[in-house]
């Protein structure tokens, strides 16, 4: 079993910067391939980036892509999604996941509860 616990949401002005992290326990982490999704209110949660176990490739969605930057420590058995350049769109519950079965493409069979991002305009 593979708890996922996230951090670091909160409430940022449009243009600027958020880090949330996702810290895992288990001591095969390395092994995981992670994800970061987001759910919006009224709508569907949606792919937002995932990193390969070794960290070597990263995927973004079109709508990030430039603006995030997601990786992994597997020392630290943790996984950072640094957020720069916010856009009140990114306003989200942001939801870490994890795979060990599947690559970064999923789908995942861990999910942590979500932390809160709110972009003001």
């Amino acid at each position: 079993q593979v708890q996922l616990v996230e951090s670091g949401g909160g409430l940022v002005q449009a243009g600027g910067s958020l880090r949330v992290s996702c810290a895992a326990s288990g001591r095969t982490f390395s092994r995981y391939a992670m994800g970061w999704f987001r759910q919006a209110p009224g709508k569907d949660r949606e792919f937002v980036a995932a990193i390969s176990w070794t960290g070597a490739s990263t995927y973004y969605a079109d709508s990030v892509k430039g603006r995030f930057t997601l990786s992994r420590d597997n020392v630290k058995n943790t996984v950072s999604l640094q957020m720069n350049s916010l856009k009140p769109e990114d306003t989200a519950v942001y939801y870490c996941a994890a795979t060990i079965v599947h690559g970064p493409e999923g789908p995942y069979e861990y999910w942590g509860q979500g932390t809160q991002v709110t972009v003001s305009s």
